[in-house]
């Protein structure tokens, strides 16, 4: 049984700005996938068939807070579906951050190497959090974007923003309990041995912000990596990184202390860049849902120019 809610903002009216009318159904417990269209037949028995299409047609449909026009998409048991009867929900698109997930809560990304998470002093706009509030600013322009944490630039991969201040609340202050799995693959110069282990040392920073690491407890904070290696071919391995801690730079300097640094980190002692860029990237993103406690899974494929240089 779909289960239905309705939404808009309260107070749009006295802002000037009129709310979009949405109706969220959540897909029931199903044995198999169901079909959108048919779900959404089921869910919608008031509105006839040709009317539900015309809404799938013109991006009215969203799946997990992703507009769909594809009428046999697959839906699994707890996916949301909204449909938007005041107009189409915007299809996001950036060359360098592609939406994963969204809600009325969080919203996860999957950005590209060399795009800033947030603004610095000198530069305020094209980062991905720029880039979010835009979006979600068209949407309602009282729509508001918090960050949770970041990549650094030149590392890829699976990000996540709080749309509210008490979800950026919850996740910051109960990060280390709430992230269950948070995994980046890394292409390193040469082969470790061993092929597989952990690193641990107390990471500090010098006056020129370079971090490094000390067996001294006083000057630095507790790190620690665990690394595997996937494949090696060419002079270069394929890691699977996990952090049991979170660390500015932590990957880039244990895998230089291990003596395999990154491919492309110049800064933490690489001598190659040969797809012209650091071979890091955040692979999968496991947490709690801030607000419903639901186990959110995220995971992207090993980037195609990573594979690449490991044969793969």
């Amino acid at each position: 049984m779909a289960k239905k809610t309705f939404s808009t903002k309260p107070g749009a009216e006295r802002n000037g700005f009129k709310p979009d009318v949405i109706e969220t159904y959540t897909v029931g417990n199903e044995k198999e996938e169901t079909p959108l269209l048919e779900f959404l037949i089921q869910a919608m028995p008031e509105r006839k068939r040709t009317a539900i299409k015309n809404l799938l047609s013109h991006n009215q449909i969203a799946v997990n807070g992703l507009p769909v026009t594809q009428f046999d998409t697959p839906l699994k048991p707890g996916d949301e579906v909204k449909a938007n009867l005041t107009r189409e929900f915007r299809v996001f698109y950036n060359r360098r951050l592609r939406l994963v997930y969204e809600d009325d809560d969080i919203i996860v990304v999957n950005k590209g190497y060399g795009l800033l998470s947030m603004g610095t002093d000198k530069i305020k706009e094209g980062t991905a959090y720029s880039i979010l509030r835009e979006y979600l600013k068209w949407k309602d322009p009282r729509n508001k974007l918090f960050i949770v944490h970041r990549l650094d630039r030149d590392t890829s991969g699976l990000m996540v923003f709080a749309k509210s201040e008490e979800a950026k609340e919850r996740l910051q202050h109960n990060w280390n309990n709430m992230v269950l799995s948070r995994k980046y693959l890394a292409v390193v110069e040469g082969r470790p041995d061993p092929a597989e282990g952990t690193v641990q040392s107390y990471l500090a920073e010098n006056s020129r912000y370079e971090v490094y690491s000390t067996q001294n407890p006083e000057e630095g904070q507790l790190a620690v990596t665990r690394y595997k290696t996937l494949k090696s071919r060419n002079g270069y391995s394929l890691m699977e990184v996990s952090l049991d801690t979170g660390r500015k730079n932590q990957i880039r300097v244990h895998m230089k202390d291990l003596g395999h640094p990154i491919a492309g980190d110049r800064r933490y002692g690489a001598k190659s860049s040969p797809i012209h860029r650091m071979a890091l990237h955040a692979q999968t993103l496991r947490f709690v849902h801030p607000m419903t406690r639901k186990d959110m899974n995220f995971s992207t494929p090993v980037p195609a120019s990573f594979a690449k240089m490991v044969g793969m």
